[in-house]
């Protein structure tokens, strides 16, 4: 207990060190270039098919339960079904235990059909154990690994990814190296995947090779999937009237674990991290399924065991850039008093491709009747980040709003990601890297101090 108590007192200090003497804003002087980048070619490297025949590929892996001891593992093969088995085990050459999934394919638009998506979840796993596993037996087998989350606990440390709006060009391999360097543990990740609706008749190929793009990363750590609007791929002209297709054809979420009645909104325990996710495009109004449901999670939030409460949404709720400006506004006036109520410690948010880190502010007391409308710094509130700024087809968004409102800390039109380093339950290191430095540099950083354990530090 001694050790902890002089722990938080060092990280305290620390926290009052980097502190701003005001709460005034920084718009980063930082400038790069705005030009638009295309998607990488079909035949760069990122995107190459593995050898072999039928050789299983686009390899990811989430979270199939609430809290770690489940890990679904997804494939496709090409041409064959060829098997849904994964074998896994403690070593790679003694791979004992056995998982069988399913099978499906999906067609979309005029010409497109895809190859065979497995899905299979490995259960009853050790916590902060690493797995082996591999994939296609019958023709050409593949082998991964994994380490699974440590159990929940208050003091437990796990260090966080955060990416959104990643797309495939070349600032979006840009992201993935620099966030591979990082050390975390797993990706929050907020949103819009692979920008596959921006091509003709929504090309469904551009999922694939996402897929093939990511697998890198996404195949040996969990990566926690937040739905954004390329997600929706809502297209009647091509026939296709059935939102999230593809995304919930080859990307599964535990949300039947927390309750959920959809895969866009559920809950996963991870360390001493309690992370809700939201779907910004789904109903949430009064009496919908989302919102009675998150009405009941807010309630099963125990921070004794899990302190940091994280919300991830993709359409921001604190917004000072002109694009998508208060697009996210409907969701926060249905959910802000609640998330404020439970004290939730960070809101992530995609959509808007530029960064933005704020104070910690509400606007809880507008209403239209009062002319309230002006957020107020209010220590129960979150820190809002804004991180979809992945590097997709779409470029920048550079048009900041001036002045600079009160509640903006830190904005600046770069592409990057960033991490949250928990340390304890009380204190936890935030960083954003943008991509055009070495992947050692920070661009900014906070300590965030948390709203349960430690509410009356301003940070």
């Amino acid at each position: 207990m001694a050790r902890v108590l002089a722990v938080v007192l060092i990280l305290a200090l620390a926290a009052a060190c980097a502190a701003p003497a005001a709460r005034g804003g920084v718009t980063s002087t930082y400038r790069r270039s705005l030009q638009m980048l295309p998607d990488m070619p079909f035949d760069a490297d990122v995107f190459r098919v593995p050898a072999g025949f039928n050789a299983p590929e686009q390899v990811h892996i989430t979270l199939g339960d609430l809290t770690g001891r489940a890990m679904t593992v997804s494939w496709v093969t090409p041409k064959l079904p060829g098997s849904n088995v994964v074998r896994y085990g403690l070593r790679a050459d003694n791979l004992t235990l056995a998982a069988d999934g399913t099978v499906r394919r999906y067609t979309f638009g005029r010409n497109y059909r895809s190859g065979f998506i497995h899905h299979a979840t490995l259960t009853d796993l050790d916590y902060a154990t690493t797995y082996h596993y591999a994939v296609g037996f019958g023709y050409t087998v593949r082998s991964f690994s994994f380490t699974t989350p440590p159990k929940p606990g208050p003091d437990v440390p796990y260090k966080l990814g955060m990416i959104g709006d990643l797309g495939q060009t070349f600032h979006s391999n840009d992201t993935l190296t620099h966030y591979e360097a990082s050390g975390a543990n797993a990706v929050l990740f907020i949103g819009d995947l692979s920008y596959a609706d921006t091509h003709p008749d929504h090309d469904n190929n551009r999922w694939d090779t996402w897929a093939r793009f990511v697998e890198r990363s996404v195949a040996y750590q969990p990566w926690i999937w937040t739905t954004g609007n390329h997600e929706l791929d809502f297209a009647p002209e091509l026939g296709e009237t059935v939102p999230f297709k593809p995304f919930t054809n080859r990307y599964p979420t535990p949300f039947r674990a927390s309750g959920s009645t959809r895969p866009l909104w559920y809950s996963v325990r991870m360390a001493s991290a309690h992370v809700i996710v939201l779907a910004s495009y789904a109903s949430y109004g009064k009496y919908t399924p989302q919102w009675t449901w998150l009405q009941e999670e807010l309630k099963r939030v125990d921070r004794t065991v899990t302190p940091w409460l994280i919300v991830c949404v993709h359409s921001p709720w604190y917004n000072s850039n002109d694009y998508h400006y208060m697009e996210g506004e409907t969701m926060r006036v249905q959910f802000e008093r609640w998330v404020v109520d439970a004290k939730a410690d960070v809101v992530l948010a995609g959509h808007v491709h530029s960064y933005e880190r704020t104070h910690r502010v509400s606007n809880v007391n507008y209403d239209i009747s009062n002319g309230m409308a002006t957020p107020v710094f209010n220590r129960s509130a979150p820190v809002y980040v804004n991180i979809g700024d992945g590097g997709n087809i779409e470029g920048l968004a550079d048009k900041f709003r001036w002045p600079q409102p009160d509640y903006s800390a830190f904005r600046e039109a770069s592409f990057g990601h960033a991490t949250l380093d928990i340390k304890n339950r009380t204190h936890a290191y935030y960083e954003w890297h943008r991509n055009h430095d070495g992947v050692k540099v920070v661009a900014d950083h906070a300590w965030f101090t948390n709203r349960y354990w430690m509410p009356t530090d301003t940070n």
